[in-house]
This record gives structure tokens, C-alpha cells and sequence, in this order.
């Protein structure tokens, strides 16, 4: 079956909720992607911020070979020792103390939402809770998530949605005071808001954030689905910022490609929320994703990825500073780590379009005018120039 065939085949059965285009990938090799003819392509998106070791790592997917031959599935009835370890282990990095564990970000941000608001049920009583999300944001698009999501054309066609949330601006703590209530059980944010544009919160207004919810009894949500697992040079963001959240929700990149995600929580949350027969998963934490979550952790250490990040981070940072000198299109960069924007006045689907098909450059766009990159955290400085030798082709034929 040649690529035509298997796109119209793939059209015929998929419920056409992606514009796709039209690459049929087969494998991957370390920070390249191969087709179905065995073409190349230079990874720089890592399946949204997912394969954060590349494509085809041994030790990796032994680990998973393993617990495949053992068990894949017991339901969270009972104990395993996969979970044990990966909850443990995300426990250390976190600094947080209690981890329930979930398929995906959109559910461990549902699940941080039922916590919030179960919190200020034993806290305060029945009452009509209320959050605190920002514009620009993005959190998932299942009714809880989306309607936390600061962005009216993902919201519109799904109203109503769940109640008592507002908007406010990212990084003006003015807007915050503005939208606070006695009923204001929490506050929502990325660290890094990724499909908002790459930007990162500044220090001030999340520190005076976090200042406010320890005041008011109020719990600090940070999403780091995207931002976290060392992509912006830490394990998780907010330890860049001297500050730690409530609740923490954390995925992508958390299991290497395996669908994983989780929501961690203080001691005192964990202690005045969430009981049992108040939420649940059939797969979450089963013993073939917790297996992936260890393995990704214990590579961490191993390969010493966040000081890898830190160390190529300047080299990556200087090589688009140099794309916005050379292009008047290119009017800025914004990011942390390896999470990086460059702003476009031209189409920003054009450009990850004419990479992709004729540079075989795979890149992202955020919001209608940012390319957004997120290469595997394993990239090295020959990746690097390989990016600026085919980003450049791309851009030229803009001039």
C-alpha cells in the first residue's frame, strides 16, 4: 500500500478531527523520523514535547520489553511494584508527597480541578467554588480542561461548561486581584504557557501568586504537562521560580511516548481532599505506563539530562537570536530551555508546512503566529546546525 493509499484508507475510518499532513512516519531513529520510503526528517517537535530521549532508545524500550513480558494491566485494586517506583520517583523530583496517576494531561488537570474543589468542600463547606484560570492558557480539551482554557474559539462551541471559573491575565497579579472572591478555591496556570505563545511567567507575579494563595487559603494549580520533565532546564519549571505548587499535573514527556500522565499533591492537600470512591481510572498507573515512568526517571539521572539541557540551551538560544537579526519577518524569540518560540509575521503554517514537505524539518506552530520548537532533550549542537541549515532554506523562500 503506497502513502496515497494509506492516507485515503486512514480518512475513510478516522474521525476527521486533525488536519493531518501528509507524511506517513514508520520509525524513528535517534532525533530523526523516517517514512514509509525511509526519508528523513529532523525531529524538532518531539510529538508536542513527548519523546524527550529521541526514537529507538535501548535501554528504554528493554525496560518496557520487560514489564510487557510480566504483566501490562491489573486495575488499581491491587499493588505493583511499577507504580510504587514511578510514584516514588516523581515524588523526589517533584518535591511533591502524593501522586495519583492518569492516561493523559487532560485527565490529570481534571483530576487537580475535583481535588481544588473537594478541598474547599472540607475546608469551608458546600458552596460555589470558584477558579481562577488565565487567558492565552491551554489545558486540555475534555469539559473540565477546556473550560479552565483561556481561549474563546476552543470553548465557544462546547457552552455550557463547567461553572465559576474566570479569566484573568497572565503575569499582571493586578488581574488576579481584580477577579478574586471569598469563593475562589484556586488558581490555574502553565509555568510556561505553551500553546498560548512560549511565555514563561515572570518571576514577580508568580511569586506574589503564591504569596496570595497561601494568604487566602487558596491552592496553586501549575500545569507543567508541557513545560515540565526537564524541558526548561529543571525537572519542573516552578523550581526555577523558588516557589512550589499545590497541585502539580505532569505528562507528555513523563513517559517517553507511553500515554501516562499524573497529578501530584501536598501532604495537606492529600489529607483534606480526595478520598476513596472520589475519583478513579481503570488504567492509570497500570504497570506497563509506571514501568515507562521509572525507566524515564532513572534516565534522567543516568544520562544526566538537566545539565545536558542547560549546556546545550545557550547554543540552541544563540542560533535563533540569529534567525531574528538575519529575517525582518522574525521579529522575536520568547521561551525557557528547550521550549522556544520565534514570532512570525508571515504565516506560521506556511512555514511548518514548507519544512515538513520540502526540508523534511518536522516543527510546531503556537497560537497564529509563533513556531514553536521542541526538540528531544538529547539534541546536540551538529542537531542544532542541522536545524538552522534547513529552518534557513525555509525561510529564505519568504524573502
Amino acid at each position: 500500500m503506497n502513502k496515497k493509499q494509506m492516507i485515503e484508507q486512514a480518512e475513510e475510518s478516522l474521525f476527521h478531527v486533525y488536519n493531518r499532513f501528509p507524511v506517513v512516519f514508520d520509525y524513528g531513529k535517534g532525533v530523526h523520523l523516517y517514512d514509509e520510503l525511509d526519508e528523513e526528517y529532523l525531529d524538532f517537535a518531539s510529538g508536542i514535547g513527548v519523546m524527550a530521549f529521541g526514537y529507538g532508545n535501548e535501554d528504554y524500550e528493554n525496560a518496557l520489553i520487560t514489564q510487557l513480558k510480566r504483566i501490562t494491566h491489573t486495575s488499581n485494586l491491587y499493588y505493583h511494584q511499577p507504580m510504587i517506583e514511578a510514584a516514588e520517583k516523581l515524588c523526589k523530583a517533584s518535591q511533591m508527597d502524593k501522586v495519583f496517576f492518569t492516561n493523559s494531561g487532560a485527565e490529570a488537570i481534571e483530576g487537580a480541578l475535583k481535588t481544588a474543589k473537594k478541598y474547599a468542600y472540607n475546608k469551608k463547606g458546600p458552596g460555589d467554588y470558584e477558579i481562577i484560570a488565565m487567558e492565552n492558557s491551554f489545558h486540555g480539551r475534555t469539559i473540565g480542561s477546556l473550560s479552565v482554557t483561556g481561549t474563546e474559539h476552543y470553548r465557544e462551541p462546547f457552552y455550557p461548561l463547567m461553572s465559576g471559573v474566570k479569566f484573568a491575565t497572565f503575569n499582571d497579579f493586578g488581574s488576579i486581584l481584580a477577579n478574586l472572591s471569598d469563593n475562589t478555591c484556586a488558581i490555574i496556570m502553565e509555568t510556561v504557557q505553551g500553546e498560548g505563545g512560549l511565555y514563561p511567567a515572570e518571576q514577580d507575579f508568580i511569586s506574589k501568586v503564591r504569596e496570595l494563595c497561601d494568604d487566602e487559603g487558596i491552592l496553586l494549580i501549575l500545569d507543567e504537562v508541557q513545560c515540565g520533565m526537564g524541558r526548561t532546564g529543571s525537572m519542573y519549571a516552578y523550581q526555577q521560580y523558588g516557589i512550589k505548587p499545590d497541585i502539580l499535573t505532569t505528562a507528555k514527556a513523563l513517559g517517553n511516548g507511553v500515554p501516562v500522565g499524573a497529578f501530584a499533591v501536598t501532604k495537606e492537600v492529600a489529607e483534606n481532599s480526595l478520598v476513596p470512591g472520589d475519583h478513579g481510572t481503570t488504567y492509570g498507573g497500570n504497570p506497563l505506563c509506571t514501568a515507562a515512568v521509572s525507566q524515564v526517571f532513572d534516565m534522567f539521572e543516568d544520562y544526566k539530562i538537566i545539565d545536558h539541557v542547560n549546556e546545550i540551551t545557550p547554543y540552541f538560544s544563540n542560533a535563533l537570536d540569529k534567525l531574528v537579526e538575519k529575517y525582518d519577518f522574525v521579529t522575536g524569540k520568547r521561551g525557557l530551555g528547550l521550549m522556544q518560540g520565534l514570532v512570525l509575521t508571515i504565516p506560521v503554517k506556511d512555514v511548518v508546512t514548507k519544512a515538513l514537505l520540502e526540508q523534511h524539518l518536522v516543527v510546531l506552530s503556537a497560537g497564529s503566529d509563533v513556531l514553536r520548537l521542541l526538540p528531544p532533550l538529547v539534541i546536540t549542537k551538529k542537531d542544532v546546525d542541522e536545524f538552522m541549515e534547513k529552518i534557513q532554506k525555509v525561510l529564505d523562500t519568504f524573502l
